[in-house]
């Protein structure tokens, strides 16, 4: 399973690791995904999620079902 982000689509982003002598090499900045189990109120039951911390932290604010809808994600999916 990559690296994604279910509900907002995230993923890991090229980057480059500068050292103290400015020497530049490559290296993959990956997505803070935590696995959880939330309350989907409107289809009654949990749903089985791996989403970034920033949409957990949209989640909280806004709900599951409203944070889904602006994303434009069906949830019966999951």
């Amino acid at each position: 399973m990559s690296r994604v982000c279910q509900l907002t689509g995230k993923r890991a982003n090229n980057a480059m690791a500068v050292s103290h002598s400015h020497r530049r090499t490559k290296k993959l900045q990956q997505v803070n995904l935590q696995e959880r189990r939330l309350w989907w109120a409107e289809g009654k039951r949990h749903v089985r999620l791996r989403v970034s911390t920033k949409a957990l932290k949209s989640i909280t604010r806004k709900g599951l079902d409203a944070y889904a809808r602006q994303l434009g994600v069906d949830l019966n999916r999951f």
